[in-house]
């Protein structure tokens, strides 16, 4: 069954707090670049897209790395992914 849409927000938010715990996740606009947002240096996002794999199971290709800028487009590959 597939995981609803809030359901990997709160998953992804949840990773994102275990690698920049001061984050406020009520602020972060999804439709805005997120590691801009949060301040997030090269290797908290490496970080983030690691840690989104081990929370969701969804492997994130190297390649599609740059895909990923808000957090709409993380929740859209995360979704599009999961069984």
């Amino acid at each position: 069954m597939k995981k609803s849409r809030q359901t990997v927000i709160d998953g992804a938010l949840e990773v994102l707090r275990s690698i920049a715990p001061e984050v406020d996740a009520g602020s972060i606009n999804p439709a805005q670049p997120l590691r801009r947002q949060v301040d997030l240096d090269s290797m908290d996002w490496l970080n983030f897209l690691v840690g989104l794999h081990a929370r969701f199971g969804v492997t994130i290709a190297e390649a599609d790395y740059a895909k990923l800028i808000c957090l709409n487009d993380v929740v859209d590959y995360l979704q599009a992914r999961l069984d």
